[in-house]
């Protein structure tokens, strides 16, 4: 089997792809990509049995063939070639001779038929989402993703389609994040949870101008766009009914400058105390105080702002890191915060979002205060 192909061209398909692997893999095989050749093309694939990726190039082949490449040492050969043709031969022993223009490498491969198959995904439904939507939603709720073991459920995005809108929503049980759009619609109604890698993996390779078509049933998820197909699980379980937790009544409304809100919070927090990194907000009025401090160093600081506050005098303390992730994942000049009282939620959203189709909410749960 043998075949010529731009070095920087395979390069970037690699890449593209790359992240999927693991450091380390229970089967040996993972540390592999897996090139298939057919009629002209290079199907590349990389797997760690949850996710897998495929990619697909032209090259110039006169036969079909298929074999698994050690991962790291080719990615490592491209990275150091300059733009060139290589010549790739394989022999019946999985020999890898890689030729280019002032010399030649060689590597063991290994018998692609070894390499996981793919699963079969029957009962499929589909959905048309372009990448702009897809990306946008990934970004502004994986941060809120948890990280406990415990509940895998809680360490992914929920998604929940219907005939009018698409939501996708994260939390850690500390922090929640509903985004939700209703220029975009599906057929049915259905609802899973994507995983975080394959999220990630998808935010690394979205341009935001591809459509891309998702199928889905069960126990997976594919997504197909620009010539890449990204195959992967789903998690398991039933997803907490969030709605539930978001409170209703709120008619203390904070509505302030985002900018000058997330700069104010940057430099009162590096006096929060490193463990809770408590941060207090003082409502009165047209003014919001913040303060914080660490009774360990004696340190302590405070800043004032002029705010636009609707509601009784209030004092509540957040965990300054949830409100900062919070504000830099939000884009609009004001955002509004609103409370019912210092031990219930708070509810961050943008005070005038332009895009009437885009429906964001974040709610973060406060701290108690030392009194």
């Amino acid at each position: 089997m043998n075949f010529i192909t731009s070095s920087t061209t395979l390069l970037r398909h690699l890449q593209s792809i790359s992240g999927v692997l693991n450091t380390s893999n229970t089967l040996p095989i993972l540390d592999n990509f897996l090139f298939d050749i057919e009629d002209g093309q290079l199907t590349v694939s990389a797997s760690d049995l949850e996710t897998t990726m495929i990619t697909k190039l032209e090259v110039q082949s006169e036969e079909n063939g298929k074999i698994a490449v050690p991962a790291k040492i080719l990615l490592d050969v491209l990275k150091n070639l300059p733009e060139q043709p290589c010549t790739f031969r394989v022999n019946e022993k999985f020999q890898i001779e890689i030729a280019y223009d002032n010399g030649k490498s060689k590597m063991i491969g290994f018998n692609g038929d070894e390499f996981p198959k793919l699963p079969n995904i029957e009962n499929k439904s589909s959905i048309k989402i372009s990448g702009d939507i897809l990306s946008k939603a990934i970004n502004k709720t994986l941060f809120a993703t948890g990280n406990d073991d415990l509940r895998p459920v809680m360490s992914g995005v929920y998604c929940h389609f219907t005939p009018g809108d698409i939501t996708f929503v994260a939390t850690d049980a500390h922090k929640l994040v509903r985004y939700r759009r209703t220029d975009t619609e599906a057929n049915g109604s259905s609802a899973f949870i994507l995983p975080k890698k394959p999220l990630n993996m998808l935010k690394s390779n979205l341009r935001g101008d591809e459509e891309i078509l998702l199928e889905y049933n069960d126990s997976n998820a594919i997504f197909t766009f620009n010539d890449i197909i990204l195959v992967c699980r789903l998690i398991d379980g039933k997803y907490p009914n969030y709605e539930a937790v978001i409170p209703k009544e709120n008619p203390n409304v904070l509505t302030v400058d985002r900018l000058q809100f997330l700069g104010s919070m940057k430099r009162v927090a590096i006096f929060a105390n490193k463990t809770t990194h408590q941060i207090k907000l003082k409502l009165a009025g047209s003014e919001l105080s913040l303060f914080a401090e660490d009774v360990d160093f004696s340190n302590e600081a405070n800043e004032r702002l002029t705010c636009n506050y609707d509601g009784d005098d209030m004092e509540i303390g957040f965990n300054s890191r949830f409100l900062l992730e919070m504000l830099n994942n939000l884009e609009t000049a004001e955002v509004k915060l609103a409370m019912s009282d210092p031990s219930r939620a708070g509810l961050l959203t943008p005070a005038n979002n332009e895009n009437t189709d885009e429906d964001i909410l974040m709610l973060v749960m406060p701290v108690m205060l030392n009194r």
